[in-house]
């Protein structure tokens, strides 16, 4: 029987952006129907497997996203949203394969769950890629995702701190706003396809909540000072608003938390 560390690597190994998300997806479902075993001790690369293109470049090399409703500027911008949903397949199975050793089942659970999500959100954006005559490896895209990665991968409160706290919840904040645009320009399908990514991905943030907690208790640390003394380490700024209240709340992500480091203006 495959462990799940070794089905976890095998994504993370995986270069063909399609494949890997099918990969995870048949994975997520042979992990719910008990027919992977629940080992996780697996060597995880520090650098997953990616495809030739897209290009990767520095955030700072990026080019400039147009705001209109052109082709090309809805193309930019989906095509940015399906890097990140890309990027976070192998970040939901890093967490598992480098941090799953010693954890309940239900961490296992909830990851390989977000897993699947994150193959499917990508699925869908590739879809909608190729209505507008694209897909995914067109454009440049930043590699600063796996950076942050690479940056905490000693360190699992480090790594809730940063993904799903930081960079997952900064995406409850600036997608209803892309949403509106998107009906705005009259892309109904891409604005749907942005509300079931939004929905999950409170979701994903409030799985990161939970074990971020779950471990200062472990570790007797107290969990706002943790996540400001890990945010402060390891990600390069400051937190931007405005914040998305409500979904941070539903995601258990209380503002005692995120305020303390937010860019003043």
């Amino acid at each position: 029987m495959k462990t799940l560390g070794e089905a976890a690597v095998e994504v993370l190994k995986t270069t063909d952006p399609v494949e890997k998300a099918a990969k995870s997806i048949i994975f997520a479902t042979q992990w719910r129907e008990g027919s992977l075993s629940p080992e996780t001790r697996a060597p995880a690369p520090d650098r997953p497997g990616r495809p030739d293109k897209p290009e990767l470049l520095s955030p700072k090399e990026m080019p400039k996203r147009g705001k209109g409703g052109s082709d090309a500027n809805r193309i930019a911008l989906f095509h940015a949203i399906a890097h990140i949903e890309f990027n976070a397949i192998d970040l939901a199975w890093d967490m598992v394969a480098r941090f799953g050793e010693g954890m309940p089942g239900e961490f296992l659970d909830d990851w390989v769950s977000v897993a699947a999500d994150e193959a499917r959100h990508f699925t869908l954006l590739s879809g909608h890629l190729a209505t507008l005559g694209a897909k995914y490896g067109d454009l440049p895209a930043h590699d600063g995702l796996w950076q942050a990665a690479y940056e905490t991968k000693d360190d699992l409160l480090a790594r809730l701190a940063v993904v799903p706290l930081v960079l997952e919840a900064r995406g409850l904040d600036v997608t209803p706003g892309m949403i509106t645009r998107f009906k705005n320009f009259g892309d109904q399908e891409g604005a749907e396809i942005l509300e079931t990514i939004y929905a999950e991905e409170i979701d994903h943030v409030k799985a990161g909540a939970k074990w971020f907690r779950f471990v200062c208790k472990r570790e007797g640390k107290d969990p706002a000072k943790t996540f400001h003394a890990m945010v402060k380490k390891y990600f390069k700024g400051k937190l931007k608003p405005p914040f998305n209240e409500k979904a941070r709340d539903l995601a258990g992500l209380q503002a005692e938390f995120y305020l303390p480091l937010a860019e003043k203006n």
